[in-house]
């Protein structure tokens, strides 16, 4: 297999001050995976437009140990057409020339953190081929999880002054905010999330409640009076087990247990690793508001008042909207514990909350389905009914788990290998497993749903068979719940009742 690396990858794989802890574990993985790692000459050609010949003459020597792409595979015409329409810069043609090596098959995969690459990549229809240094790391972690010591992953909360300052994690915000080390030394009795690899830090995330008298006398425009959520600090290495969603899930959390109407952050874009860090904000809602001081931080905010955008339902989660379709679908136990974690944290006791599953981390998932039910879109609202276990009946044993918020259908899959690569970076199954699915029943292929976790019933608060029966949201006939069922508004309303959902997620 042949990873083709981004021009920027190699960069910053090969400074001598490397500030992005990430490239460490990609490169980690490539080799754990074997994959070679292939080098093109655009990129050795803009390396050596440097103008600093003892860092030319460095990357010179390094490069060798890639594998080095000579030839140039002729550009195709569909990917000059999207070249023409979205390239500006000379880079932005030299990216254009990576993806298609890409296109015309020369390369397994191509690994760049560039959003038009991205973007490119989804217009030419090969976008599960172009990784992000994270999806990179999630795809690969599914394939070995053997090679993964989970129980080091835990996220839990730790107070300040037990947290190691001298951790090399913290160097990057040594650098990015004068005054660090006192502020944190400060808040020595507070607590932040943390998570440790091998005894090093590998994400720490600090939280603030603010009140509507808060003074914002350094953000321009200034804030106008509201409760907020602060994310104080917030910072995250490349893992493979999408600490990133989990993290967000745990600042939303937050935000709905402190009821507040605002949430924002502060954070410079001067690395890779920061823009990364936006970049997640922004596909979670984040937009960028203005700036604090006069150093280039930037400030972004996330509106959360109830909304539910139903064209980008990531923008207004976790809230869980009632005028949209609905539809119970069945899991099996065996797959329902890896696929739908009950991951609400537990914010009301946080000296008891430690999360060591690296599978609850994701926020977005997929769901495979055989089910001939197939109408159901984005923004359709879906509850899991987990199946009773063998041997136990299921008129008590048969429970609805989870609701979740449809992001997408991907369905008319023309072959085994589009399958895999379609669901492989959300789904928790392994290459071998989704092709032994895709082949169970050729006359009937799988579809794919991918969805938003968004909500997990509470134990004791879990409608089974017996309630649902009795409600008269099910009826009982064989094969009801063999795949999508869509029930009423009024039944959804009921459930939502009878289950205790929290009030402050639902809008009416």
């Amino acid at each position: 297999m042949k990873a083709l690396l981004d021009t920027n990858i190699v960069i910053h794989r090969e400074t001598p001050n490397v500030r992005n802890l990430s490239i460490g574990t990609l490169f980690k993985w490539l080799d754990k995976a074997r994959y070679a790692k292939c080098v093109h000459s655009v990129t050795i050609e803009e390396l050596n437009k440097n103008s600093n010949i003892e860092t030319r003459n460095s990357f010179n020597a390094k490069i060798q140990s890639y594998e080095i792409l000579q030839m140039v595979a002729p550009l195709r015409q569909e990917v000059v057409a999207v070249s023409n329409e979205i390239d500006i810069t000379e880079n932005d043609k030299n990216d254009t020339i990576l993806l298609n090596e890409i296109y015309s098959d020369r390369v397994d995969i191509l690994i760049s953190e560039d959003k038009k690459i991205h973007l490119k990549a989804q217009r030419l229809g090969i976008e599960d081929k172009v990784y992000t240094i994270d999806s990179f790391l999630e795809m690969i972690v599914s394939e070995f999880p053997d090679l993964i010591d989970y129980n080091v992953l835990a996220v839990k909360q730790e107070y300040f002054g037990n947290i190691n300052l001298s951790d090399p994690f913290f160097d990057s915000l040594k650098e990015d905010y004068p005054g660090f080390e006192k502020w944190f030394n400060k808040k020595a009795e507070e607590k932040a999330y943390i998570t440790y690899n091998k005894g090093r830090i590998l994400s720490f995330l600090y939280l603030k409640t603010e009140n509507a008298e808060e003074n914002y006398a350094d953000i321009i425009p200034i804030f106008v009076p509201k409760k907020r959520l602060k994310v104080g600090t917030f910072k995250v290495v490349s893992n493979g087990v999408r600490l990133g969603e989990r993290f967000l899930k745990i600042i939303f959390d937050n935000a709905i247990a402190n009821n507040v109407e605002e949430i924002y952050v502060t954070i410079f874009d001067k690395t890779e690793e920061q823009r990364r860090l936006i970049s997640l904000m922004e596909e979670w809602g984040f937009q960028k508001y203005g700036t604090k001081g006069n150093n280039g931080e930037m400030v972004y905010i996330r509106n959360f008042s109830k909304m539910f955008d139903i064209a980008n339902p990531k923008t207004t989660f976790p809230y869980l909207p009632t005028n949209t379709n609905i539809f119970l679908i069945p899991i099996y136990p065996k797959y329902h514990t890896e696929l739908l974690p009950d991951s609400f944290l537990r914010t009301e006791s946080p000296d008891n909350f430690v999360e060591n599953e690296p599978h609850r981390n994701a926020i977005s998932k997929i769901y495979i389905s055989r089910s001939v039910q197939r109408d159901i879109k984005r923004g359709d609202v879906i509850i899991f009914y987990r199946t009773a276990p063998k041997e136990k009946p299921a008129y008590y044993h048969s429970v609805i788990t989870t609701i979740g918020i449809v992001e997408e259908k991907i369905d008319n899959i023309s072959n085994e290998a589009e399958f895999v690569l379609k669901a492989r970076k959300r789904s928790i199954f392994t290459d071998g497993y989704l092709k032994e699915f895709w082949n169970f029943n050729p006359n009937y292929r799988p579809f794919l749903i991918r969805f938003l976790s968004t909500y997990s019933f509470q134990l004791g608060n879990r409608l089974n068979r017996k309630q649902l029966l009795e409600f008269g949201i099910i009826s009982g006939a064989e094969n009801e719940l063999r795949g999508l069922k869509r029930i009423t508004k009024e039944q959804f309303k009921l459930i939502l009742k009878e289950a205790k959902v929290d009030e402050r997620f639902i809008i009416n």
